[in-house]
C-alpha cells in the first residue's frame, strides 16, 4: 500500500510531483492548524474574559484592514519571481526579492509611523462603542499595527516559497508561528492575570519572530542565491510588480465590496439572527471549498512556471484533472445537503434553525464558487487578470444595491443569489479566456 502511494506521488511531470507532495503536506498541516486554532480560542477567552475577548476581536479585525495597503504587491511579486526563476534568471529573481522587501518596508513603515502619530488622539472606546480604558486600547492598537506591518514585510519569504511551488512549507511556517503563540499564551495564563496587551504581543509579534527566524535560515541555506541585499534593490522593477499587483489590488477591493458587506446587509435588513444562520450554514458547506482550495494552491505558481515555459499540454491535462476533482466537490456538496438537517440538529440542538431553502442556496453557491475559484486560480498563475478585474469592478458597482433589494425580498437566499450570479458570470468568462490562452488564440483584452 505504501509503495503504491509512493509510486503515485513520484510519478508524472516534475510540476505534478511537486503539486501532489504539497497537497498531501498541506492537508496534514491544515489538520494541525485547525487543532491549534480551536485551542487558542478557549484559552484566550479564559485568560481575558468574554467581554475583553470580544473587544480584542473587534480591534484585531479593524487593524487587519491594513492588509489592503500592500496594493497587491504580494501577488505581483509571486508571479514575477516564478517567471524569473522559470527563465533561469536568478539575478532578476533576487532583484525581485530585494525590491519587494524594500518597497513593502517603505509602505508599511510609513503606515506604522502615521498610526503611531495619530493613535494618541483617537478615542477607540467611542469609535468601537466598547467599555474599556482608551489608553489600553491605544496601546493594543500600536502593538497590533507594529505586528501586522512587520508581518507583511517578513512574509516576502513565505510568498517566495509559494512562488517556488512550495505552498505547504509556507503554511507550515505559519502554523509553527501559531503553535508558538499558543505556547506563549498558555505560559501567560500560568504567570499573569488577563492582559490584552500581552495577548496582542503573543498573537501578532510571536508569529513574526518565527517567520524572521525561518527567513534567515532559508536565505542562508536553500535560498541563499535569492537572499535580499541592498545592492539588488532595483526600483525600476516596481512598475512590473505594481502593474500586475495593482490589478490584484482592484480585485481584492471589489471582492471586499461585493462579499464582505454580507453581515451588515443581513443585520440591517433581516436582523442579527440571520447573520448567525448565514455564517453557520457557510461554515458547514465551505468544508468542501477548504479542501478544494488546498488542492488548487500549488497550481497557481505551477501554471506561472508552465506558461513561462509554454508547456500548454501539461496545463491542459492539469485543467482536466481539476475539473474532475470539482465534480467530486459537487457530489460532496450534495451529500452535505442531504444530511444537513440531521447534522444541524445534532450540532446546534435547538439554538439555531437553518431553513432548507438556505441550505439549498448555500450548496449551489459553494459549488459555483469552487468552479469559479478553479479558473481564477489558474488565470492568476498565468497573470492574465484584466478580464477578471473588469468583471469584479462592474459587479461591485451593482451588487450592493441589488443585495439590499433581493435580501428584502428573499432574505439570505436573495443575497446568495447575487453572490452565485457574480461567480457564475466570472466563471463563464474565465473558462473562455483560459481556453483561448491554452490554445494560443488569446488576443486583445483576453490576453491581458
Amino acid at each position: 500500500m505504501l509503495s503504491f502511494i509512493q509510486k503515485y506521488i513520484t510519478s508524472g511531470n516534475e510540476r505534478s510531483v511537486k503539486a501532489k507532495k504539497n497537497i498531501i503536506a498541506s492537508f496534514l498541516n491544515k489538520g494541525v492548524a485547525i487543532i491549534i486554532s480551536l485551542l487558542i480560542v478557549p484559552i484566550t477567552i479564559n485568560y481575558l474574559n468574554s467581554e475583553q475577548y470580544g473587544i480584542w476581536l473587534t480591534l484585531s479585525s479593524t487593524v487587519a484592514w491594513i492588509a489592503y495597503f500592500d496594493i497587491g504587491l504580494g501577488h505581483g511579486f509571486r508571479n514575477k519571481f516564478a517567471e524569473a526563476k522559470a527563465n533561469g534568471d536568478l539575478i532578476l529573481a533576487r532583484k525581485y526579492v530585494s525590491t519587494t522587501y524594500a518597497i513593502l518596508g517603505i509602505i508599511f513603515g510609513a503606515i506604522l509611523i502615521l498610526v503611531l502619530i495619530i493613535n494618541p488622539f483617537l478615542d477607540w472606546a467611542s469609535l468601537l462603542k466598547v467599555s474599556a480604558p482608551n489608553d489600553l486600547l491605544q496601546k493594543v492598537v500600536s502593538i497590533l499595527v507594529f505586528g501586522v506591518s512587520t508581518s507583511f514585510v517578513l512574509n516576502v519569504a513565505t510568498i517566495m516559497l509559494s512562488a517556488d511551488q512550495r505552498p505547504a512549507l509556507a503554511s507550515i511556517i505559519s502554523t509553527i508561528g501559531q503553535a508558538v503563540a499558543l505556547l506563549v499564551i498558555y505560559i501567560l495564563t500560568l504567570s499573569t492575570n488577563g492582559d490584552m496587551k500581552l495577548i496582542a504581543i503573543a498573537l501578532s509579534w510571536v508569529p513574526c519572530l518565527v517567520v524572521l527566524i525561518c527567513s534567515i535560515y532559508l536565505f542562508r541555506h536553500q535560498y541563499s542565491e535569492y537572499s535580499p541585499a541592498r545592492k539588488f534593490v532595483d526600483f525600476s522593477l516596481v512598475r512590473d510588480i505594481v502593474v500586475l499587483g495593482g490589478k490584484f489590488f482592484v480585485i481584492q477591493i471589489s471582492m471586499l465590496v461585493i462579499f464582505q458587506m454580507i453581515n451588515i446587509i443581513l443585520s440591517r435588513v433581516c436582523g442579527p439572527e440571520s447573520v448567525t444562520v448565514y455564517n453557520v450554514t457557510y461554515k458547514y458547506f465551505s468544508v468542501s471549498l477548504m479542501v478544494f482550495n488546498i488542492i488548487l494552491a500549488p497550481f497557481w505558481s505551477a501554471f506561472t512556471d508552465a506558461y513561462t515555459r509554454q508547456d500548454f499540454e501539461w496545463m491542459k491535462q492539469s485543467k482536466k484533472k481539476l475539473l474532475t476533482t470539482w465534480i467530486l466537490v459537487v457530489v460532496v456538496n450534495l451529500g452535505l445537503l442531504l444530511i444537513s438537517p440531521l447534522f444541524f440538529k445534532l450540532w446546534l440542538k435547538d439554538s439555531v434553525t437553518i431553513p432548507w431553502s438556505v441550505s439549498i442556496a448555500m450548496c449551489i453557491y459553494i459549488s459555483i464558487l469552487s468552479y469559479s475559484t478553479m479558473y481564477m486560480t489558474l488565470l492568476n498563475g498565468i497573470g492574465k487578470v484584466t478580464v477578471q478585474m473588469v468583471i469584479y469592478v462592474v459587479c461591485a458597482l451593482i451588487s450592493l444595491p441589488l443585495s439590499f433589494y433581493l435580501c428584502g425580498l428573499y432574505g439570505i437566499v436573495g443575497v446568495l443569489l447575487v453572490f452565485s450570479s457574480v461567480y457564475l458570470i466570472q466563471s463563464i468568462f474565465a473558462r473562455r479566456q483560459l481556453s483561448l490562452l491554452l490554445n494560443g488564440k488569446a488576443s486583445g483584452l483576453w490576453n491581458k
